[in-house]
């Protein structure tokens, strides 16, 4: 009986878990459709509250929509955000670094800056690869939670010939679908 009992409390824990882990908080999650289908990435506000502001602030007035991926790197990331598409513009305040314990694993987006760790603007970058030696220097604001299949589509190059967009860029919350 006492083996029934904890079998079904465990049950009702997994299911509990997997019920909230399906819910959707779609004012931090961001959509980015690309040409080969939508990725769907999980804001992070406590591990980076302002970068994840600013990401919100400039895909609501609609900044990334058409925004090339400037420079991708075979097995190390995918970066995009800047409206010159050179890796040398930015848009929104200059944000101050704000390191966390989130790893950079597979999927993980951080910002890019310059060497000034207090630097990053609009640029960001989705990591194709774990990539460890990352953490701790750049902040992770994201987290991809599908579509990845779609960012490893993404053209290669510094800059790839013919680049590939972010179609469009929105938060969920201002979806409707």
């Amino acid at each position: 009986m006492r083996t029934i009992i904890a079998s079904l409390m465990f049950l009702a824990a997994v299911l509990g878990l997997s019920g909230s882990a399906l819910a959707l908080d779609k004012e931090n999650t961001l959509y980015i459709d690309l040409k080969d289908g939508r990725v769907v990435i999980e804001m992070l506000p406590k591990a980076a509250p302002k970068h994840v502001e600013q990401i919100k602030k400039l895909a609501r007035e609609g900044k990334y929509d058409g925004l090339v991926f400037h420079r991708v790197i075979d097995g190390f990331m995918a970066q995009t955000g800047d409206p010159q598409g050179t890796g040398r513009g930015g848009m929104g305040s200059l944000l101050q670094a704000e390191f966390s314990k989130e790893p950079f694993k597979r999927g993980a987006v951080g910002m890019a800056r310059t060497n000034d760790p207090n630097s990053a603007q609009s640029q960001f970058f989705i990591v194709l690869k774990d990539s460890n030696f990352l953490d701790g220097q750049y902040t992770v604001w994201g987290r991809v939670t599908s579509g990845m299949e779609f960012v490893d589509k993404i053209k290669k190059g510094e800059p790839p010939a013919n680049p590939d967009k972010m179609i469009k860029v929105r938060v969920a919350a201002d979806v409707k679908e």
